[in-house]
């Protein structure tokens, strides 16, 4: 269900509720208020500015991680392993980095030949 800003059509008379814009859920096929639900002053519905956040994953690594995923699923862990170290190295992403430690020590890798790698996550 959408958000719905309204305002007093006179400030300095609403509430604290409605003075400093009041935010209601309402389905959209519900009437717009014409009062404060609160203090009973005339409102408004406004325009509000969009508050969602868009995050956008860049093709290049949707395509490393689809692969990475491919070769897991194959269990071709060094596969894995150097393409998400090399990725993560890249784009200095913390996550991919220990996916890729993780896939290393599934490949047989010993602990003490990924010191390096360990101190860099």
């Amino acid at each position: 269900m959408p958000i719905y800003e309204y305002e007093p059509l006179s400030p300095e008379a609403g509430c604290d509720k409605c003075a400093n814009r009041l935010e209601v859920i309402q389905g959209i096929n519900e009437p717009s208020l014409s009062v404060c639900p609160y203090c009973g002053q005339r409102v408004k519905k406004i325009i509000s500015w969009c508050r969602a956040a868009v995050v956008e994953t860049p093709e290049e690594q949707t395509r490393v991680n689809k692969k990475i995923g491919e070769y897991e699923k194959e269990g071709m862990w060094s596969h894995a392993a150097e393409l998400g170290d090399k990725h993560s190295e890249k784009i200095k992403d913390k996550n991919m980095k220990s996916r890729a430690l993780e896939n290393y020590k599934k490949a047989g890798y010993s602990v003490s030949s990924l010191e390096k790698h360990a101190k860099d996550t």
